[in-house]
C-alpha cells in the first residue's frame, strides 16, 4: 500500500507557519506530517503546537542545538513510517496543491524520485531576484552535466522520494546543500528514473525572511562536485 510521509522543517517562521501547514492539510496528499522545529526564537514553537492539538496524525519533533535544513530533515527521518516521503518548507514559496501530481505519479512510478521544478512548463512563478533564477538554472545544468542527468531544478524543495531510498542514504549536510545531497546519492545508489513535475512558485524577499545566502551557492557548487566523486 503506497502512503506518503511530509516532512516540513522550520527555523523562525512565525508569520507563514500556520498558513502554509493549512495548505498542505487543504492538499490532502499525506499520510502523516512532521513538523520539525530547528532552534526557532520566536513564536513558531507555540504556534507548531497548537496545530498539532488539533490534527491526531501529525507530529512535533525538535532538533538538538545544531542549525540546518538538513539537520531537521535527519530529525524526521528517524520517524518516517510511509512508502514514501516529501518534503515541504514551513514559508509560503510553494504551493502544496502542486503535490497532489507528483503524488499520483509517484504512485504510478513508485521507484523513481520525483522532483518538482519551477522552471519547466507554463505555470505562473513570482520569482524576486533574476540573480536567483540565473544561478539555479546554471547550477543545475552544471549538475546535470557533472552528474550525466537531465534536471532542470535542483535547488528545489519539493522531492518526493521512496522512504527506503531516502533512510538508507544516511544524509550527512547539515543545510541547504542537503538538496544537492539527496539528488546526487539517488542516482549514485538507486540509479533509477527522475521525474519533473512543474510547479508554482512564490519566491518572498530577504526582508520577509528568506534565508538563502550566496555562501549556500558556493557550497552548492563545492557539492555537486564533492558528491559525484564521494
Amino acid at each position: 500500500m503506497y502512503s506518503l510521509d511530509v516532512i516540513v522543517p522550520f527555523f523562525n517562521e512565525e508569520d507563514f507557519l500556520e498558513e502554509s501547514v493549512s495548505n498542505l492539510i487543504k492538499a490532502n496528499i499525506h499520510d502523516h506530517i512532521y513538523l520539525v522545529n530547528n532552534n526557532s526564537t520566536d513564536k513558531s514553537k507555540e504556534i507548531a503546537l497548537k496545530i498539532v492539538e488539533r490534527n491526531n496524525n501529525i507530529t512535533y519533533l525538535e532538533t538538538s542545538s545544531r542549525k540546518g535544513k538538513g539537520v531537521g530533515l535527519m530529525k524526521a527521518i528517524e520517524h518516517i513510517n510511509s512508502t514514501h516521503t516529501v518534503i515541504h518548507d514551513a514559508d509560503l514559496e510553494y504551493v502544496p496543491s502542486d503535490l497532489i501530481k507528483m503524488k499520483q505519479l509517484s504512485m504510478k512510478n513508485p521507484n523513481s524520485l520525483i522532483i518538482g521544478s519551477r522552471f519547466i512548463g507554463d505555470v505562473t512563478r513570482d520569482n524576486k531576484y533574476k540573480r536567483t533564477i540565473f544561478a539555479n538554472k546554471f547550477l543545475s545544468k552544471l549538475f546535470s552535466l557533472v552528474h550525466g542527468s537531465n534536471i532542470s531544478d535542483i535547488a528545489t524543495c519539493y522531492k518526493l522520494i521512496p522512504s527506503e531510498d531516502l533512510i538508507n542514504m544516511n544524509i550527512s549536510e547539515k543545510g541547504f546543500s542537503v538538496e544537492i545531497e539527496i539528488i546526487s546519492k539517488y542516482l549514485k545508489i538507486k540509479n533509477s528514473s527522475v521525474f519533473e513535475v512543474p510547479i508554482g512558485y512564490v519566491g518572498r524577499t530577504f526582508e520577509e525572511g528568506k534565508k538563502i545566502s550566496l555562501y549556500d551557492g558556493f557550497q552548492y557548487l563545492f557539492k555537486i562536485f564533492y558528491y559525484r566523486v564521494f
